[in-house]
């Protein structure tokens, strides 16, 4: 039986493949063990009793968990809808050619990108009178919309330089090239990182909570500092974290499900057929004559 060799690293032997193996099986261990530890102390903590879960089973807790989500998901829905625009049009702004544009879209996406979130969401709710959660959302579309521009400006510019000149030379416009020709392609390489930035900014939702915004962990923070259920920190935190994973999980699924379909596009997988030349039999025209 011949075994084929790769250009990048040699084939482990049967010695190689048993130190793999028992690396392997030591790091099971390990991480077994560490779970191991984890779950004991939470029971020898006594998280697991009674009181400090019964709380869950309280139909007003369940509906100050679900409207706390519910507002989480409303914050997010607003600064996913003004971030995206907000990124590309200073994305589109550092590209252009004319260099006062290109100076204030540079100077708004760093000062902006630089600047602490929480600063700006304290600023917002506290010097401009806004409401606590039009300050959140002001605060994540600033950040994460400066993130975003970077993100569009760098995904157009790794387009091999050859489409724009192409495109240029076939007689259109910055528009046209921009919108038809290194936008598409700059998509796919983009929507990595355009999902990551959403999934931070899902998560920084969670700093609505300093400003009174009832959001998610709001609601976990006044279930687990209640001292009628024995302050159940740990059980809020094991039923709060599970539902934040889910949801960026969510998201990730989402992006490579868009990325599979843009794949199946019939524009991403060739052109249109080519019609075949009908060239007639016999002389030329001119011949004929």
């Amino acid at each position: 039986m011949t075994v084929e060799s790769s250009a990048l690293y040699d084939i482990p032997g049967p010695k190689a493949l048993a130190r793999h193996r028992l690396y392997g099986g030591i790091a099971l261990l390990v991480i077994a063990a560490l779970l191991g530890w984890i779950v004991y102390m939470l029971f020898h903590t006594q998280q697991f009793t009674e009181s400090k879960w019964m709380a869950f089973e309280y139909k007003g807790v369940q509906e100050l968990l679900l409207r706390g989500l519910g507002n989480t998901l409303k914050a997010f829905g607003w600064t996913v809808l003004f971030a995206l625009p907000f990124g590309a049009l200073f994305a589109a702004g550092r590209l252009s050619d004319h260099r006062p544009v290109r100076m204030l879209s540079t100077l708004v996406v760093e000062f902006f990108r630089a600047m602490p979130l929480l600063v700006m969401i304290f600023f917002i709710f506290v010097a401009l009178k806004v409401a606590p959660l039009w300050a959140l959302v002001a605060g994540l579309v600033l950040y994460n919309g400066s993130v975003l521009a970077e993100v569009f400006r760098a995904g157009v510019l790794a387009v091999p330089k050859g489409q724009k000149e192409a495109a240029f030379a076939l007689g259109m416009r910055k528009t046209q090239v921009m919108a038809y020709v290194l936008v598409p392609q700059a998509n796919r390489a983009m929507l990595p990182a355009i999902i990551s930035q959403l999934v931070v900014a899902l998560k920084d939702t969670s700093l609505g909570f300093l400003i009174t915004y009832e959001e998610f962990l709001h609601a976990g923070k006044l279930i687990a500092t209640n001292l009628d259920y024995d302050l159940p920190f740990i059980p809020v935190v094991m039923v709060i974290a599970p539902i934040y994973i889910g949801m960026c999980l969510l998201l990730s699924w989402f992006a490579r499900w868009v990325e599979r379909q843009s794949r199946r596009r019939p524009s991403m997988r060739g052109g249109a057929p080519v019609a075949s030349a009908e060239v007639p039999m016999g002389l030329p025209p001119t011949a004929q004559r």
